[in-house]
Order: structure tokens, then sequence, then C-alpha cells
């Protein structure tokens, strides 16, 4: 099969598989902060580093429903500022809760029940359970183009400034994955969470 992408009905396919291809991606779980001090949080299913000296993260959004920036770009563009909390298994139901779409302002801690900590270098809150945290230095937004009428897609990028590690997840000087399952996102509504791992050499010529 060759595939044009957008055009999924076509070849009898129930659903583009792009998402489902290009997988398992990170869940970006982004807080921000906006200039008069109201604190947001969501999960974003494009999310991924990008450098690693200096450490670069990159995260995809579309617009709010009904049009115009999401929370989280209106908040990192105004303030420089965003956390990503990485999301384990044991808080995919939680992370999933703050996917929901609340009025402008109102927070996604206290609609999900997430108590946030304060960060060392930024303002933003870090979400109280996650086993890391980088906080982010805001570089650019990059605009996307975008199929529907009226509709946006950025890319913001951020620079890592400042990483927050639970000891418990250290295991002879190493982060260990297997600890706290990384949760990452697949095509549909579907997800996946590392319970196995394994290593391999790289070649020397």
């Amino acid at each position: 099969m060759f595939f044009d992408p957008g055009s999924h009905k076509q070849h009898g396919l129930r659903h583009d598989p792009f998402k489902a291809i290009v997988s398992p991606r990170p869940i970006g779980w982004i807080s921000s902060v906006s200039a008069d001090g109201r604190h947001n949080l969501a999960p974003y299913s494009f999310f991924n580093a990008m450098s690693y000296g200096p450490p670069i993260v990159a995260f995809g959004a579309g617009n709010r429903p009904g049009g115009g920036k999401k929370d989280s770009i209106r908040n990192i563009e105004e303030t420089g500022e965003f956390v990503h909390n990485v999301v384990s298994y044991a808080l995919s139901d939680k992370m999933n809760e703050t996917s929901v779409h609340i009025p402008h302002g109102e927070s996604e801690f206290e609609h999900s029940g997430l108590e946030g900590l304060p960060c060392t270098k930024v303002k933003p809150l870090r979400v109280k359970g996650s086993p890391i945290h980088l906080e982010c230095r805001y570089m650019q937004t990059v605009d996307l183009p975008s199929w529907h009428e009226g509709g946006s897609n950025s890319m913001i990028i951020g620079e890592v400034i400042g990483i927050h590690i639970d000891e418990a997840v250290i295991k002879d000087g190493l982060v260990d994955v297997l600890t706290y399952q990384p949760v990452s996102r697949l095509g549909y509504f579907d997800y996946a969470h590392i319970t196995d791992v394994f290593a391999v050499a790289r070649p020397k010529e």
C-alpha cells in the first residue's frame, strides 16, 4: 500500500496511521505559568529531545478548540519558561486528566488534584510525584502549516537549564527507566510503558 497523508478513507483505513507509525513518542507533560501567576499543565503527544549539548527539547501543539493559542503556548511566550514533567506509569491516569479542555485561566493542577512543587531556576510549578523534571528556558516558536481552515500548528523549542531526578530512580549511578516505567504515546487511543530494555553497543568501525 502507498498512502497519501490525509487520505486514509480512500485506502479503507479507519484512521490516518501517521501517529501510529511514528511511535512510541515521549509525552511532553508541560507545566507553565502566565504572566499574572496562573498555572497550567497539559500533555502533548508530539515531544522529544532535539540535541544534547546543550540539551534542547521541543513539543508541537495545535490551537485551542474554536481557535486561538493554547494556554501553554501563550504562557511560555509571555514568560519565557516551562517545565517538562516525565510521565511515569503510576501517573498515567493523572496525565490523561490534564488533557481535558477547561476554561482559559483555570488550573489543571487543581482540576486533577495534582500538587505542584517549586522549581529552582524557573517559575512554573513541577508535578509532585513525577520522577524527573526538566526546567526549560524558551527559545523560539516555529509556526507550522495546518490543513484545517483557521487552524494552526506550532513547535515550541526550549533549552533545558535544570534537571530534577528522584533519587529512587537512580541505580548504580544511572537513571533506571524500569523503576518508573515512562509512558509513551502510540497511535489512536493507545499508550505504552517501558517494562523491558536491551543494550546494543555501537560499532567501533
